[in-house]
């Protein structure tokens, strides 16, 4: 292969690479975006809370970081195969983002924490069967879903504290 061919087909490489790594963000970005129209309100602010509860203002920052490196993490992995290779694991992945879209909805929307900490453990088993997946393909990717089982470990603990508090 010529010189212009090659980097022709780099090129290439590059553009799709660059698509699924977009891709990738959109997707992993929609979960929050669904859960925008259920946002905390005044019947959360009369919920008994934990003294460990954290202050409002760090849940937007932590899961911005945590969704950015979220799609980072599945397009290193379809990076190692592609969709034909790496299925299993970015199927994985999206069973988990569904889940994680549900929550906010189920907690905030409908104001069923008791419900929401049944599907936020489910979450957490997806998510850590989807790093599991990851850290197979790249460990790299693996540990770019850590923090992410770290904070919906707590999470989980939380919406369980949340819901004992308020329970009846």
């Amino acid at each position: 292969m010529n010189a212009q061919a090659q980097a022709r087909g780099q090129g290439g490489s590059v553009l799709k690479s660059t698509g699924a790594l977009l891709g990738f963000l959109l997707l992993t970005f929609c979960a929050p975006a669904l859960g925008a129209f259920s946002m905390p309100g005044a019947w959360y602010a009369t919920l008994n809370k934990p003294s460990w509860n954290p202050p409002a203002w760090i849940f937007g920052p932590v899961w911005t970081l945590l969704y950015l490196s979220m799609a980072i993490a599945a397009w290193g992995v379809w990076r190692q195969g592609g969709w034909k290779l790496q299925s299993r694991a970015l199927r994985l992945y999206g069973v988990q983002l569904v889940l994680n879209a549900i929550w906010t909805p189920l907690f905030f929307g409908l104001h069923l924490p008791g419900w929401a900490f049944v599907e936020i453990l489910l979450l957490l088993t997806a998510v850590v069967a989807t790093t599991r997946a990851f850290w197979r393909t790249s460990r790299f990717a693996g540990a770019l879903l850590v923090p992410y089982v770290l904070w919906v470990s707590f999470a989980s603990v939380l919406n369980g504290s949340l819901w004992w508090l308020n329970r009846g």
